[in-house]
This record gives structure tokens, sequence and C-alpha cells, in this order.
């Protein structure tokens, strides 16, 4: 058996990247090595060679692998795991198909991902539910964040609330932007103390950090395949123990597997006709076989998922082998980025929300209206005018964020990057920052 490839650069020849390419976001969409490419491709002709063949009869018992290997690495049975297209997807997914009742409330913190935000404001139009977000601000200390959950849950639930009850707690594993980990194992355990179910964002879970959803005992679980764990675009994990099942009524779409519910007998009424469905009977539970088939669209990623872990274990060494070099690179990256900017890596007293693959770097930037300063209505373009800049003149993307009117870069460690690479771009960023204040950026603002 070969040896695994060193990490580092000499990863980058798995991968697809151009030569002058610097791939410092893997956050945002993620990328696949050469090996899942391949498999990838070999779907993508078996499906074209013979279309109702490969669909109807090949592509579920290769479904089922997928699940099998998500599962595996999840630590929980596979007739809890689906596949679906993304965490948004997924969220949609619980949040559409739970049945709202008067006075339930979701609450979520203020740094939520923004579509994850905006679906609330949308159950929030057309259900009887509620939203209500928890002001936390980053950095943070773990215990400060909890009991920030417990207050206002209990507030909430308090006699004097009008018959509010929070019925749905949302956070994440590893926070989008800024890119932090969240201490989601003492969140989840507040809610099941509290009796609130948990809705966990894990976007930036599975192949990122160490998961173990049967110890967790989260209600509901969603993450992103093709960011981390090297499967293509796009491909989720959506884990739901088979006790919660009951609370999810249709997939996103509804489907073929969708189960009516039955309607009282009523001699008035002509009896519904029966719809038959045109698919090979599913072998899979009811909440599975909804799932299995959401109508005419390209999952061929989902088959991919055995073939990123083979890489993952042959080419690199081993889950524990990836995440223990892309926590070292963020933490050694970060320090050393701060260091050229002459600012600061975001963190808190324990350093636990550091203990992930980001890093989050404070850019030499202020808001005023003196001479090198950025005005009170140019702050949302700047990280805009850095993202357009770094690609067209670096070759590279900057995940920049204004938060608490400071711009923070997201640096995202990845096994085919090094310290070197987190010092380059900080150099960049030195150069574009000092642009900035001499007011050149106002001449090509986006």
């Amino acid at each position: 058996m070969s040896e695994p490839t060193p990490l580092g650069h000499p990863m980058r020849k798995h991968f697809q990247f151009t030569p002058t390419y610097t791939p410092l976001n893997h956050g945002s969409f993620g990328a696949f090595p050469n090996e899942v490419r391949t498999t990838l491709h070999h779907y993508q002709s078996l499906v074209e060679s013979q279309p109702d063949t490969f669909l109807r009869y090949t592509y579920h018992p290769l479904l089922y692998q997928s699940r099998q290997a998500v599962a595996s690495l999840f630590k929980v049975p596979v007739e809890e795991v689906v596949l679906v297209p993304n965490a948004t997807t997924g969220i949609n997914t619980v949040l559409r198909g739970m049945k709202w009742e008067e006075g339930d409330v979701i609450v979520y913190f203020e740094t939520l991902y923004g579509a994850i935000e905006k679906t609330v404001a949308y159950i929030e139009e057309t259900t009887k539910a509620a939203g209500e977000p928890i002001e936390a601000h980053w950095p943070i200390e773990d215990t400060e964040l909890v009991q920030r959950l417990e207050d206002t849950i209990k507030k909430i639930n308090s006699k004097d609330s009008t018959n509010r009850r929070v019925r749905m707690a949302i956070f994440d594993t590893v926070v989008s932007m800024p890119g932090v980990r969240a201490p989601f194992e003492q969140l989840t355990a507040k809610c099941r103390e509290l009796g609130v179910l948990s809705m966990i964002d894990g976007a930036h879970g599975i192949g990122h950090i160490p998961l173990d959803l049967g110890q967790l005992r989260a209600d509901f679980f969603t993450s992103n395949i093709h960011k981390w764990l090297f499967v293509p675009r796009g491909a989720c994990a959506l884990h739901v123990p088979i006790h919660n099942q009951h609370l999810i009524r249709s997939s996103l779409p509804t489907s073929w597997g969708f189960q009516p519910m039955p309607k009282p007998p009523n001699d008035s009424i002509e009896k519904p006709k029966e719809i038959i469905n045109p698919l090979p009977a599913s072998t899979q539970p009811p909440f599975i076989a909804m799932f299995d088939w959401v109508g005419t669209h390209d999952n061929i990623s989902y088959l991919c998922v055995p073939s990123a872990i083979s890489f993952r274990s042959t080419i690199c060494g081993g889950e524990e082998r990836i995440m223990s070099y892309c926590r070292m690179l963020a933490l050694e990256g970060g320090d050393r980025a701060a260091e050229i900017l002459g600012t600061e890596v975001m963190d808190n007293s324990t350093h636990s929300m550091r203990d992930c693959a980001f890093a989050n770097i404070r850019l030499p930037l202020r808001i005023g209206e003196g001479n090198g300063m950025v005005r009170e209505g140019d702050k949302m373009a700047v990280a805009q005018w850095l993202g357009v800049r770094g690609t067209e003149e670096w070759e590279t993307y900057f995940a920049v964020v204004l938060y608490r009117q400071q711009w923070w870069w997201r640096f995202s460690a990845q096994i085919f990057l090094e310290v070197a690479d987190a010092e380059w771009g900080a150099r960049v960023l030195k150069g574009l920052c000092e642009r900035i204040r001499g007011g050149e950026w106002l001449e090509t603002k986006v």
C-alpha cells in the first residue's frame, strides 16, 4: 500500500486548480479531487448510456451505499440519514415540514446564516410560528453563549410571555461568517434539558470537525458534504433520528414518496383516486423513501461519497490527519497573517472558537470621516471591492465580512495549503488595505 501524499502543496496535484490560483476560501463552495472527478464522470457516462436503466434500477442501490458511508461517519443508523442538495435545503425541509402551532417560537443566534434567517422569516409569514434572534457578539465564551440560550428560552417560556413557548433552537457547528466554532454540543444538551428541539446547521461539519451524532443526540442535523468532505456540488446529509421522523411530513419538494394522511370516511364525498407511482417500488422505510426520488434532478454527486471517503483515507491518511493539519494551519496561518497585517485573530479566552479550520483576521481599516478612513456610507462596499480585486488581480478570493464595524478576513485552511499561503494572502490584503486608505478604491468601487 502506497504512503499518503504529504499534506500541503504536494496535495495540489490531486486537484484541478490552475497553477496560478490560490484557493484561500474553501469554506464557501469546496473543491473535490481528481480521483472523485473520475467517479463522477463514470456515473455520468453510465446514466447517459442507459438513462432509464440507471435511474430506475441502478441509482438507488448506489444511493444506499452513499447514505451508509455518511451514516458511518456520523455514527448513526443508515435509516436516519438522507441526502439533499445543500444545508439550506436540509433546514428548509425541517422547518417547512413541521406543523407549527400558535405561540411556537424559533430562537437563533444573530450570526445565523442569512439564507436560514430568511427561511425563519418565511415561516413567520406562512405559519403561526415566530422567530426570536439571540444577541451574541463574537468573540464570546462558550459558557456565556449557552447561558444566553438558556436565558432566552426561560424568558419566553415564562408565565408572562402570553402563551409563547420555544419549540426549536437553530445554531451552528461552525458559524459561517465570521468562521468560528460554536459550542454546539453544550447547546444541544441545554435544548434537551429545557425540552426544546435542536436544529443544527452543520454546513461546516462533516470532514471539518469530529462528529458523533449518536452521542450528540440532536433532534435535526444537516451538513454539507460538498465542502469539507470533497464530494462534488451540491450534496448534503440530513440526519433525523427515527423518533423524530414523524415530524417531517414531506421532502422538499413533495414527490412520489409522500404518504397523505387518511381522510375521515364520508359517504357524500367520492373516494380519492389511488396515485400510481411509475417508479420501481421502494424497499426503504417511509421516511427514507420520501427522499429517494424528489423529481428529475442531477444527483450523481450523491453517489461519489464512497470515493471521497476512500481518497481521504488512502491519499490523505484519514480523517484525524486531515482535521489535525487543517486546524494547525488555521492556527499558525491565522497568527502569521495577523502579524503581517499588524492586527489580531478573533478568539476567546479558552480558544474554543478557533478549534476548527477557519481563522478570522481583522483588517487594518477603520470607519470614520478622517483621512485614510472608510466613510460610514461606503463600509458595505469594502468587502465586495476586496473580493473583486482578489479575483481579478491576484487569482484568489478573500472572504471578508464586516462584523461589528470591523472587517475580518476568513481564511479557510485546507490540505493543499501551507502557512506560506496565509502569509501571501495577508501581504496582498495589506497592500489592498493601503489602497483603500489612500482612496484609490473609490474610483473602482463595485
